[in-house]
Parts: C-alpha cells; sequence; structure tokens
C-alpha cells in the first residue's frame, strides 16, 4: 500500500468497486477495520488496504486506484473470486465493462460498455457467441 501512496487520487463518478465493498461488508455484518485486517493477499501473506482507504471508496470519495496486490487481498476479504473484483475496479476506475456471451463461455472487455443500446449490446453478445461457435477449427 506504500507505493500507491505516491499515486494520485482519483475521483469517479462509476462505483462498480464501491458498490462491491458495500454490499459485501454489509453480507458479511463486519465494519471497516475487520474487513481491512481480512484483506490478506494471499501471495504475500500482507494486508493490502487500510479501513480509511475503504471507508473512503465505499462512501464515493477520490481514492488511489487498487493495484493487483490490492485487488488480491480485497477479494479475500470480501469472499469473493478475484475476477470480481478485477471487474468492479476495470469499470469503476479505467471505464472497462465486461461483456459476457450468451452462452457464458466467452467474454470482451469493452470501454463504456454502459453506453450501448440493448440492439448494440444483443450485437456485440451474437459477435461474441461467433467466436465460440468457431473454437474447433
Amino acid at each position: 500500500m506504500t507505493t500507491m501512496a505516491a499515486q494520485q487520487q482519483i475521483p469517479t463518478e462509476r462505483s462498480q468497486l464501491s458498490e462491491l465493498v458495500r454490499e459485501r461488508k454489509a453480507a458479511l455484518g463486519l465494519s471497516y477495520e475487520r474487513l481491512a485486517e481480512r484483506c490478506i493477499n494471499p501471495d504475500t501473506g500482507e494486508q493490502t488496504v487500510k479501513a480509511s482507504w475503504l471507508h473512503r471508496l465505499a462512501n464515493g470519495q477520490p481514492v488511489i486506484p487498487p493495484d493487483y496486490a490490492t485487488l488480491c487481498g480485497l477479494a479475500a476479504g470480501l469472499e469473493v473470486p478475484l475476477g470480481r473484483v478485477q471487474d468492479a475496479a476495470g469499470a469503476q476506475f479505467f471505464g472497462i465493462d465486461t461483456v459476457w456471451s450468451t452462452s457464458g463461455e466467452a467474454r470482451a472487455l469493452v470501454e463504456r460498455a454502459d453506453r450501448l443500446t440493448p440492439k448494440q449490446r444483443e450485437q456485440l453478445q451474437r459477435l461474441l457467441d461467433a467466436f465460440t461457435e468457431n473454437t474447433d477449427e
């Protein structure tokens, strides 16, 4: 977390990671302090976030975007798959939305997918499905 202190704090209008933290914190019945204590990166054994960062994130205040190690610890603390935390962070901080194919077998990272019309999202899903149909070739 010390290397993150040198980075710029970024306010964001998107809130996917913030919402995930609020949802899981409530579901687990944890305080910010207790949640932070649980955010241990499984690869290093180090605590990756502070309670104050979690509080600011959950309340929509500017925070330093998390790095990979932080996301690993956060996934452990929230008891969710790392991919779910990565998707939420990518959406909130970088405007990258994950769009799954109808089959659920393929996904694409799409900038600002939330701005696509329903028809455009359907076309994107058909495109993804076309790729999964041709995997034997």
